[in-house]
């Protein structure tokens, strides 16, 4: 069902310590409930990071990446990832040599939807879903505030929504974005290039 959707905030929360921390974003929308983001979930599975999202009437979703690289990481990144919403696979693209904030942005598709999802900075992160001959699309902009120690996201719905919307935009609390950014772009081309270049001295 499609919803207009009241704009409502996500806190950091932390509990527990060592092996047993949690932590991630909490918040409640008026129209979908209560959203808890963990970032990232307790890893269990070698050289596996997951983040999850769930709670309320939104369909529970699950960012997860793979690789060795991961036993250096805080939050899964957009390298070796797999995007989940409910039962379903989230395809997900990206142009790594976008000039734009919008080019360098993931192209997501889920349930016969197009979506788009850029940085605006490193805090700040907008997804879009494609107008279709019955609907208009959306806008979900989710707005870093604050400083340490009062940090918030600020959730805000240009259009009618439905649950998926949401739940796409928010699991990406619970995921390193900087790539998405035009410095996290450079340093990530400057590190692929670097990587080559050791490798072919080998």
């Amino acid at each position: 069902m499609h919803t207009t959707v009241t704009p409502f905030t996500l806190h950091p929360w932390r509990e527990g310590k060592g092996y047993e921390r949690r932590a991630g974003w909490r918040g409640a929308s008026a129209e979908f409930g209560e959203v808890t983001v963990e970032a990232p979930l307790r890893q269990t599975v070698p050289e596996v990071i997951v983040s999850e999202l769930r709670g309320g009437l939104l369909p529970g979703a699950s960012y997860e990446t793979r690789g060795i690289h991961t036993d250096v990481i805080r939050l899964p990144t957009l390298n070796r990832a797999t995007l989940r919403l409910g039962d379903a696979l989230v395809r997900v693209e990206r142009n790594r040599l976008g000039f734009t904030a919008r080019q360098r942005g993931l192209r997501l598709r889920y349930g016969g939807d197009d979506y788009r999802l850029w940085a605006e900075n490193r805090r700040s992160w907008t997804l879009a879903r494609a107008a279709d001959a019955e609907d208009p699309g959306i806008r979900v902009r989710v707005r870093g505030a604050g400083l340490p120690g009062g940090r918030r996201l600020e959730v805000t719905v240009t259009g009618r929504a439905v649950a998926a919307d949401l739940s796409l935009a928010l699991i990406f609390a619970g995921v390193d974005r900087a790539a998405l950014t035009r410095g996290g772009a450079v340093r990530a081309a400057l590190s692929r290039g670097t990587g080559f270049w050791a490798e072919t001295q080998h």
